[in-house]
Order: structure tokens, then C-alpha cells, then sequence
């Protein structure tokens, strides 16, 4: 095997083997704040008319806190992983690729980490009174802790990758796989997939259509700006 690769690989297991460091030091952190981060979502998310969460297996709730200890944990050492990331691609990098790396890695963390709060902050709440309208007499909510806390990952996870688009179409750009004047031309097609798929994310009711498909239009404007502005920066590899 060549030796440049056999170096590629040995930075490479030494980047991942101190990015799984920094997040295991986090694990103990992240359980112990892992129920108060609970408890401030339910209380924020769940209506009155719903009660109080249950859980429905003995371990079930210790999972729970594992599992939201483990993405506190993952969110507090982001910025040690991304420098990992960082510390590894940069040899690889010419001067103007390692300038847009260094935008773009806080770039996305911190439209992901947006996203994610939107959902979980204004989102959440919405899903749960939509959930909450079906109660009747004869038909009692009863919400498990693990369905909520599933519920509230997918639509964080989702909303995070949503909220990438501009970068998405900054770096389609940069690639040369499309263009600023081909993603105006496109923005009658972008609106119509955009409600769309805000119709079918969301529960029938305006208003949480409205949160899903403002924010998404918002940032497909920003990433048909930042889609020119890469396309200026297009430095061809020799």
C-alpha cells in the first residue's frame, strides 16, 4: 500500500480517535443535564390537555436519558469534532478552499443548530396540540416518553437538514452544477415543492405549514445569493 495513503488513513483514525474523546468526556455531563433538557421540552411542547408523559417498560425512561444525554453530549463537542475535521482536510486544501471551509463549517453548525431549535421551540408545540384536538370523552391521550422524544429528534433532524439548503446550493455552485440565474428562473418550481412538502411534514392546520415554508423559502433566497457569490470565487483546479 502506498505510504501517502498509509498516512491519509493513520491522521484519519487519529482525527476520529480524538473526536470520539472529546464526546465520551461529554457521555457523564450529557445524562446528568439530559433530564432537565427533558422536562424543559415537555413542558414547553406538551399542552395541559395532554397530562403528563408515561413511559412503558422499566428502562425505558433510563434510555431515554441515555439517549438525550448522548446528543447533548454530541452537540457540546461539535466544535472539537469540526476541528478535528478541520485539522485533517487542511493539508488537502488550497488557500481558497480552506477559506471556504473555515466559513462554511461554523456556517452550517450554526443554520443546523437553528433549525433544530425552531422545531423543537415552535414546531413541537403545534404537533402536540394537533395531537391534543383529538381527544374526546371517549378516547383519552396517553403520550409515551420515548414517542415523544422520537418525535421531537425526527422533526429537529429534519428541520436542521432543511435549514442547509443555502449551503446546498452555494456548494452546487461552486461545483458548477448550477447557477444563480438557473435557481431564480427555478424559484416558481422551488415555491410550489416548497409548499408542497410543507403540506405533507406538517399537521393540516396553516400555522405550522406556515413556520415550515416561510423559513425554507427565506433560505432558498439566501442560498440563490450565496449560490452567486460562490460561482465569483470558482478557482478551477489546475
Amino acid at each position: 500500500m502506498d505510504d501517502t495513503l498509509l498516512g491519509h488513513l493513520s491522521a484519519l483514525r487519529r482525527a476520529l480517535l480524538r473526536a470520539a474523546a472529546g464526546v465520551a468526556l461529554l457521555l457523564v455531563p450529557g445524562f446528568f443535564a439530559a433530564p432537565p433538557a427533558i422536562r424543559l421540552l415537555s413542558r414547553w411542547a406538551v399542552p395541559a390537555e395532554l397530562g403528563t408523559l408515561h413511559y412503558f417498560a422499566p428502562l425505558e425512561a433510563f434510555r431515554a436519558q441515555l439517549h438525550v444525554g448522548f446528543v447533548l453530549a454530541l452537540a457540546a463537542a461539535w466544535p472539537w469534532i469540526a476541528a478535528q475535521a478541520w485539522w485533517f482536510l487542511r493539508p488537502g486544501l488550497r488557500e481558497d478552499e480552506a477559506r471556504a471551509l473555515r466559513t462554511w463549517i461554523p456556517l452550517s453548525t450554526l443554520l443546523f443548530l437553528g433549525g433544530a431549535l425552531f422545531a423543537c421551540a415552535a414546531v413541537m408545540p403545534l404537533v402536540m396540540a394537533f395531537a391534543a384536538s383529538f381527544a374526546e370523552p371517549g378516547l383519552a391521550p396517553v403520550i409515551g416518553l420515548g414517542a415523544f422524544l422520537h418525535l421531537s429528534g425526527c422533526l429537529a433532524l429534519g428541520f436542521g437538514l432543511m435549514a442547509q439548503t443555502p449551503l446546498a446550493l452555494a456548494l452546487a455552485a461552486r461545483l458548477g452544477l448550477a447557477t444563480a440565474a438557473g435557481l431564480r428562473r427555478a424559484r416558481p418550481w422551488a415555491v410550489v415543492a416548497i409548499l408542497t412538502l410543507s403540506a405533507l411534514l406538517t399537521p393540516p392546520d396553516v400555522a405550522s405549514q406556515v413556520l415550515l415554508a416561510v423559513p425554507t423559502l427565506l433560505l432558498y433566497e439566501l442560498g440563490v445569493l450565496l449560490a452567486a457569490r460562490a460561482a465569483r470565487r470558482i478557482t478551477p483546479r489546475p
